[in-house]
């Protein structure tokens, strides 16, 4: 009966990819001949923001923003067409002829989907690419700015940093992280611990829904403009641009980053960090970054502990506090760095020898990871116990030369202590220590051999289950994971079904966000392998 059943399963998709393949001819000519006509005063300016496989520069366009080359493959299915919107007329445009072709949308920002899902699908698809959508227009007197969603992180960062030194916004790390994806699911960096997330300082926001309508917060309403802010994107509409609160930074900030090896006690220092770095003062942040590396002595293989902090203030305040605090790691006062919001930035991206415009750079230049990658993520509640840690360490030195694995730990705690799980759709607050996010990464012509690693990656959280939050085990939604669960590629998506990971990525949340799609998006046109269903669809 299995066999039968798989054989039917395999024929349903054979026959589905067969029907994608006739059928996006003619939806291919149809689509473009409706966008064509949609405005057909404004005809020309999106004939040059339409990319088609015929296009010389369609393959320059689709890999511009392909951050992780595990979904660039030839096998990997690819969009009938790409649009680059220049106005939001170009983005209704592209609403109204997907919906009346039958299309699915996928809307990227800056590429980061770790599943892929802001550029791939497997059923016949249109990526609309929010590249040209990018200013940032800053107004320092009400500390206030608009920012559209194709703007990177990095270019957020510095055109605040042009106008005003002292004013920020608290985003992700990572430079080239579109700040519309980065926003829709949450965003955390190194301010979050003092502010709050991203989507806890956006205080209006501009939306093109499924029927084409532009709203913002007043129109949309207070349940849709709760739901973009932390209920991942490709769910609700595409967000052109959003209104962000700007926040305070100091003249000089201070960072450190030392490492310790398992023969210099990383074990025992990164058990005591979760008592220490969930209770420092909401200024700092800190993350371990543990790796694999050679150990001098004798060259075998061992585990180094990169213990990394950044402090809002001088060296004069962080040292005494880390020094009482956490003895045990032995810093010194060479190990603490002065510098500028900006220059902790550069450094944080590993770019401190360059200036402050490789923040504009789309590149993944200093990228600490190989082309293509898996990831996965977990929120801690409870102080894993050495010899938990002991057995991460084994499964760590298991890796081949052919694959690398960053696993990081990001201290939580701070005012995020204080802010309400149901604030938005992020849920990850009170009584959280901190989170996970588990990586390994190989070169693009290991991709034949992806398979080992990924086994290598689900082992490993296998392995980690017992140490972690429970009831449900929790993810964050910004390091998409679809081993988790997954939507139907092809017919309809049960609300119990998506609540398997829907629950995962925004707990009881999920249910407010299941009411909100079914109010705004009912016919479920905005959707993808995780997208939040509609409850009767």
């Amino acid at each position: 009966m299995k066999s039968l059943n798989r054989y039917l399963s395999l024929l349903f998709i054979v026959v589905c990819s067969l029907l994608w393949v006739s059928a996006s001819a003619n939806s291919h000519d149809d689509f473009l001949e409706c966008l064509y006509s949609y405005h057909p005063k404004e005809s020309s300016s999106i004939t040059q923001v339409i990319y088609t496989e015929t296009n010389s520069s369609y393959s320059a366009v689709l890999d511009s923003s392909i951050r992780n080359h595990r979904f660039s493959t030839p096998n990997t299915p690819k969009p009938l067409v790409i649009v680059t919107p220049l106005n939001i007329s170009h983005v209704q445009a592209t609403i109204h002829c997907s919906k009346k072709h039958g299309l699915q949308i996928r809307t990227r920002s800056g590429g980061h989907d770790y599943e892929g899902l802001s550029y791939v699908s497997h059923v016949p698809f249109v990526v609309i690419d929010l590249v040209n959508l990018r200013s940032v227009d800053v107004d320092v007197e009400n500390e206030e700015a608009w920012v559209q969603s194709g703007a990177t992180v990095g270019e957020v960062y510095y055109r605040i940093n042009e106008r005003s030194t002292n004013l920020t916004f608290p985003a992700a790390v990572g430079r080239t992280v579109g700040i519309g994806g980065s926003i829709s699911g949450g965003g955390d960096g190194l301010l979050f611990r003092k502010y709050g997330l991203s989507a806890d300082n956006v205080i209006d926001a501009l939306l093109v829904d499924a029927n084409g309508r532009v709203l913002d917060r007043r129109s949309m309403g207070e349940d849709l403009f709760w739901a973009i802010r932390g209920g991942g994107g490709g769910s609700f509409g595409i967000v052109i641009s959003w209104k962000i609160k700007l926040v305070h930074v100091p003249s000089t900030v201070t960072v450190f980053s030392v490492g310790r090896t398992l023969e210099q006690n990383a074990t025992q220092l990164l058990h005591r960090w979760q008592y220490v770095a969930p209770n420092l003062p909401n200024d700092v942040y800190s993350v371990v970054t543990i790796s694999t590396t050679n150990a001098s002595e004798n060259g075998t293989k061992t585990v180094l502990a990169t213990f990394i902090s950044f402090f809002r203030g001088g060296a004069n305040e962080f040292i005494p506090l880390m020094q009482e605090r956490f003895p045990e790691l032995g810093l010194v006062k060479e190990d603490f760095i002065e510098m500028t919001w900006i220059e902790s930035l550069l450094l944080m991206n590993g770019a401190s020898n360059e200036t402050s415009e490789i923040l504009l750079d789309r590149s993944n230049r200093y990228s600490l990871l190989p082309p293509s990658f898996k990831s996965k993520s977990d929120y801690v509640r409870e102080p894993m116990p050495e010899i938990a840690l002991q057995g991460l360490w084994l499964h760590l030195l298991e890796i081949d030369e052919g694959g690398i694995a960053v696993q990081n730990f990001f201290a939580y705690g701070g005012i995020m202590e204080e802010i309400s799980e149901t604030e938005t759709p992020f849920p990850h607050r009170k009584g959280t220590l901190y989170k996970i996010s588990y990586n390994i990464g190989w070169q693009e012509e290991e991709n034949n051999n992806s398979q080992r690693y990924i086994s290598w990656i689900r082992k490993l959280y296998s392995y980690m289950g017992p140490f972690v939050s429970k009831s449900p085990r929790t993810a964050y939604v910004n390091y998409r994971d679809l081993d988790i669960g997954r939507n139907n590629y092809y017919g309809k998506t049960s609300y119990k079904q998506a609540s398997i990971w829907g629950r995962k990525y925004f707990k009881n949340n999920f249910d407010r966000l299941v009411y909100v799609k079914t109010k705004t998006d009912p016919k479920n046109f905005f959707k993808h392998e995780q997208s939040i269903p509609p409850r009767f669809h």
